[in-house]
């Protein structure tokens, strides 16, 4: 059994009645994640999205969370303002099921950082320029027990390597080492 120990945990609330759709959320989040910084927006490279139904006048902010090698075993229903959604529509993971919180280029999943930067930021950028404060910003320490993290880097080969194959990865490197040299 491993270690107990104390944690920050960040979060977003999402308060769904005060979202009015306007997706500026999306927008910021996908400049700000851009190479460079701010250079473009794209909101399918977003780690948050608005789930809307515009004839019900709902709408439901998700970021990204963990990626999952495998698909959910349970497709509950939930029923707002009497319209039906199943619960893929409100999940927050990356997996084999569906593209939402994938890179639309690569494939390779995303997940909502909190906007950590150098310097920090005080807030998520999503949670700043959300003017109904639908999303606001959260900090609480938990005792948690350590377990080994996958680390960023492996959850994204192993995405690569699923799409493209171990041995055209192997390749790359090979041809990208060459090319260092020289």
């Amino acid at each position: 059994m491993g270690e107990k120990k104390k944690k920050i945990v960040k979060t977003i609330k999402v308060d769904v009645d005060k979202c009015n759709g306007c997706r500026a959320c999306e927008v910021i989040c996908s400049a700000f994640h851009a190479t460079p910084k701010y250079s473009s927006n794209n909101p399918a490279r977003s780690r948050i999205r608005v789930i809307h139904d515009p004839l019900k006048d709902v709408y439901v902010p998700v970021y990204a969370g963990e990626y999952t090698a495998a698909e959910c075993t349970g497709r509950d229903k939930y029923t707002i303002d009497g319209k039906e959604y199943d619960e893929c529509a409100f999940c927050r993971a990356s997996c084999p099921s569906r593209d939402l919180f994938k890179e639309p280029d690569s494939d390779l999943p995303l997940k909502c950082d909190m906007c950590e930067d150098d310097p920090p930021q005080k807030e998520p950028l999503c949670v700043q320029w959300c003017i109904t404060d639908a999303l606001t910003y959260e900090e609480r320490e938990e005792e948690v027990e350590e377990e080994v993290e996958r680390e960023e880097m492996e959850i994204g080969l192993e995405s690569l390597a699923k799409k493209h194959g171990m041995q055209k990865i192997m390749d790359t490197f090979a041809r990208m080492s060459m090319s260092k040299k020289g």
